[in-house]
């Protein structure tokens, strides 16, 4: 017998096990967290307290996001390839922006700030490839949209913030 899979809220899922239903619930929840974490974190002060709080929600609902998509991706081989890849590069991109931070290397911000960005436009990018065809509006785009959009919106907001923002530009001032 051969599993269909089952349809929630139009986004088909291509099994009903209940171990891959699970994976899928967590990563949902995870992924929206990390979402809207991400966002707190762009439009927050950039000092103590509710940035870094942010931030640290940020990149642990990451985390889950991306140990749930490995398994996820395991388990469908290989048809998530390009999910595993895209889910590899932004919790990479996540871990070299936190580690900037943290360790304090030498030119950390724009380390952190490209790090974290890139990390957020890939995650949206996976959702978009992975989701976008079973969306109202996204639907009716060609899938090199769904692969681009992201991207074309995000990195110049990127350049502007590394070349802009007054943290980078204090930063270029101090010895």
């Amino acid at each position: 017998m051969t599993d269909h899979g089952i349809v929630v809220l139009g986004i088909p899922i291509p099994s009903s096990s209940a171990i891959f239903l699970s994976i899928v619930a967590l990563h949902v929840a995870a992924g929206l967290v990390c979402t809207i974490a991400g966002i707190a974190a762009m439009l927050t002060s950039k000092r103590a307290g509710r940035h870094p709080a942010a931030g640290a929600v940020y990149y642990w609902s990451l985390m889950v996001v991306f140990l749930s998509m490995a398994a996820l991706s395991i388990l469908r081989w290989p048809a998530n390839t390009h999910l595993f890849v895209l889910g590899i590069l932004s919790f990479g991109a996540g871990t070299v922006g936190r580690a900037a931070r943290r360790r304090r290397w030498r030119g950390w911000l724009r380390v952190h700030v490209a790090g974290m960005a890139i990390s957020y436009i890939l995650l949206l990018t996976a959702f978009y490839v992975d989701n976008g065809p079973h969306l109202p509006l996204w639907r009716s785009l060609p899938p090199v949209v769904h692969w681009l959009l992201p991207s074309l919106l995000g990195l110049p907001l990127l350049a502007w913030a590394l070349r802009r923002h007054p943290l980078i530009l204090r930063s270029r001032a101090l010895p």
